[in-house]
């Protein structure tokens, strides 16, 4: 566990009396503890002990001084010097950090789904450092709790039986958080099940100020101080004096000491009002929030946009099934990503493509970022490049990891993500048929050296040795490329029957990698064989409805998005159709550069199977194999599944630390 860093600046809450005013000096040279910040601050008594009318003729004697000194400034002096001063008193107009009542709260649910329920409510109102009130009680989820999630938590079905609904817990509630700040971990999920029950039960949501501490951590700390923003690493980190125990009122304690462990940080960083900690939260500059006029000129329509510098160079593409709204956000607080507003800080101008529909927005995206190759796009810059599978052509075929796809006579297999999906999907079949894995060049008839250890445990038929004629080890590799066309059932079944036996010996770790290694078998094998069917279909004309009556048409080639448009309600679609089909863009049968990427193949893939879409007419059937991978689907899902309930505890949220935390400038 990690010692709970030393406060270097002037602590957050006073250790004087709240009506002293603030000079901007360290009230104290000693670092607050718990006890302190506990202690000070009550019923209005000045921290210092000195008394009240001492410190009014004090501020009275100060002001004297101040109106002497104007008086004897020259007069554009005095002027600037007071209009300073009533900035300040303006300035302190904020709702201080130290006079703001937070209340923490927790939820305990059945679940993440929208489905699930709440099961256990727990808050704490804090104010000035101190405890003023909490707020704690269990809830029927009116149906019963997973067993997971009561080892979980510790909450059982016998403990709630008797616990009043959300119906009757929401009132109460609602009246303890009135008029203050909420404060969760994670607070998205939290504020979502509140407003769900809110909804759900007729009742208007407040819309308190939220603070996320989740977010707080990840502005404030980096990865040298925690690994994650989980609460309880940061409980552990801040020296909570609550342990994190998946039950809501402890969950909300120990939030309520990592808050105050983010405000002292945040105090020197010149967070001292509830202002400033919710634009410190938002991490959006005046600068960015100028330049919400550039989304202006978008209109409200799917398509792509691309922010571009002084120097008309393009920073960033991306899509958005509406243009303004999307590009708004850039400037206000949705946006939290640090790269983001590094991005629009430098960007000029925005450019707007109006799209047909969705799928033509996600395409053009692909093919903008692909050409332009803007700085601040992270995937898909490079789509042109990809990552093939050869089963070589030669007496005894091997597997390789190429980056081309030659007309040498030799199978491939892909195009592929990454080197590393090609490398694992050829463990996963070394693991089915035992190819050999040597490069060395083999001669039917002739052994040129001993065989290596994969011979000794049967992962090779050893042809360096001249063990296996070329007609039996054929057979193998007709298995890999048979898989890979249509059939998977020779590949799939020896590692099915591998897996039963490790199961059966108990080697479960074991079973476990050739599991996983099916997985990437069939995943691999359906995706290709659904690829493969696409491509080979020369022109297919596809529509589906667009919510509003009318419908989205799509004409695809070889894969590729050549034309599209919509058919709106009252118009007949078959005009459009043709229209298109005279307009799309034309393929060259020689033009291999000119076919889909493997992006842009999927995405229309992806169009092609939600549900609603219709083929309109096709140039070749679009099928696929009987006993090909796809299949294999459900198997597939129970395997997921599996994976998911192993660690059924497992936090999942991605509560991850940024590489450098944000800092707030005044």
């Amino acid at each position: 566990m990690s010692a709970r860093p030393p406060l270097s600046g002037p602590p957050l809450w006073p250790t004087v009396g709240a009506d002293q005013p603030r000079t901007g000096q360290p009230r104290t040279g000693q670092p607050r503890t718990g006890q302190a910040r506990a202690g000070q601050a009550r019923a209005g008594q000045p921290g210092t002990g000195q008394p009240r009318a001492d410190q009014s003729r004090l501020r009275r004697a100060a002001a004297l001084v101040r109106s002497r000194a104007t008086a004897r400034l020259d007069p554009e002096s005095a002027a600037a010097l007071e209009q300073r001063q009533r900035q300040l008193s303006l300035d302190e107009l904020d709702q201080p950090l130290r006079a703001t009542t937070f209340v923490v709260v927790d939820l305990e649910t059945t679940g993440s789904q929208s489905t699930d329920a709440i099961t256990e409510i727990g808050a704490v109102k804090v104010r000035a450092g101190e405890v003023i009130g909490e707020f704690a009680t269990l809830v029927d989820p009116g149906g019963p709790i997973a067993p997971f999630v009561s080892v979980l938590t510790g909450i059982t079905d016998q403990m709630v039986a008797q616990a009043p609904r959300i119906s009757a817990v929401l009132p109460s509630f609602l009246e303890f958080i009135r008029g203050s700040v909420l404060v969760a971990h994670n607070a998205p999920f939290d504020v979502g099940f509140l407003k769900a029950a809110c909804q759900q039960n007729s009742h208007s949501w407040p819309k308190p100020p939220v603070v996320d501490t989740a977010l707080l951590a990840r502005r404030v700390l980096n990865r040298d101080e925690v690994p994650n923003c989980k609460l309880a690493t940061l409980a552990g980190f801040f020296g909570a004096g609550t342990t994190p125990n998946h039950r809501a009122l402890a969950d909300a304690r120990a939030t309520v000491d990592v808050l105050h462990g983010l405000l002292d940080r945040l105090g020197n960083l010149g967070v001292h009002s509830l202002p400033e900690l919710r634009a410190f939260t938002a991490a959006v500059s005046d600068a960015q929030r100028r330049k919400r006029h550039l989304a202006d000129p978008l209109p409200h329509a799917p398509g792509v946009y691309i922010f571009t510098d002084a120097k008309a160079q393009p920073l960033y593409v991306g899509t958005s099934k509406d243009l303004r709204t999307r590009v708004r956000q850039y400037f206000v607080a949705s946006e939290t990503r640090t790269r983001m507003g590094e991005m629009v800080g430098l960007a000029e101008a925005v450019q707007g493509i109006v799209c047909a529909h969705a799928l033509e927005a996600q395409v053009r995206e692909l093919r903008l970022i692909t050409a332009l190759k803007p700085r601040y796009n992270r995937r898909s810059k490079h789509g042109d490049r990809a990552i093939w599978l050869k089963l070589t052509d030669e007496a005894f075929p091997r597997l390789s990891v190429v980056r081309r796809a030659r007309p040498d006579g030799a199978h491939y297999f892909g195009p592929l993500r990454s080197a590393r999906q090609a490398e694992q999907l050829r463990d996963a079949l070394h693991d089915a048929v035992p190819l050999r894995q040597c490069t060395d060049r083999l001669t039917p008839g002739r052994a040129i050296r001993a065989a290596c250890a994969l011979a000794g445990i049967g992962r090779c038929l050893a042809p360096c040795e001249d063990q296996i004629t070329p007609a039996e080890y054929a057979e193998l590799a007709g298995a890999v490329v048979e898989a890979w066309q249509s059939d998977v059932r020779r590949l799939i079944e020896p590692l099915r029957q591998r897996l039963g036996v490790l199961s059966l010996a108990q080697r479960y770790e074991d079973a476990a990698l050739i599991r996983d290694r099916i997985a990437t078998l069939v995943r691999s094998c359906a995706r290709m064989q659904n690829l493969a069917a696409l491509l080979r279909i020369e022109e297919l004309v596809a529509a589906r409805p667009d919510g509003g009556g009318g419908w989205e048409i799509s004409v695809i080639r070889r894969g590729r998005l050549a034309a599209a448009g919509t058919a709106p309600r009252g118009l007949p679609p078959m005009p459009v159709v043709e229209s298109l089909l005279a307009t799309a863009e034309v393929l060259p049968d020689d033009a291999l550069s000119t076919a889909a990427t493997v992006e842009e193949a999927e995405l229309v893939l992806r169009w092609l199977n939600e549900p609603g879409t219709r083929l309109v007419e096709a140039s070749q059937p679009w099928s696929s194999p009987v006993h090909g991978a796809a299949g294999l689907r459900t198997w597939l899902a129970a395997n997921a599944a599996g994976r998911q309930a192993a660690q059924p505890f497992a936090d999942h949220r991605p509560l991850r630390t940024q590489h450098q935390p944000a800092r707030h400038s005044a």
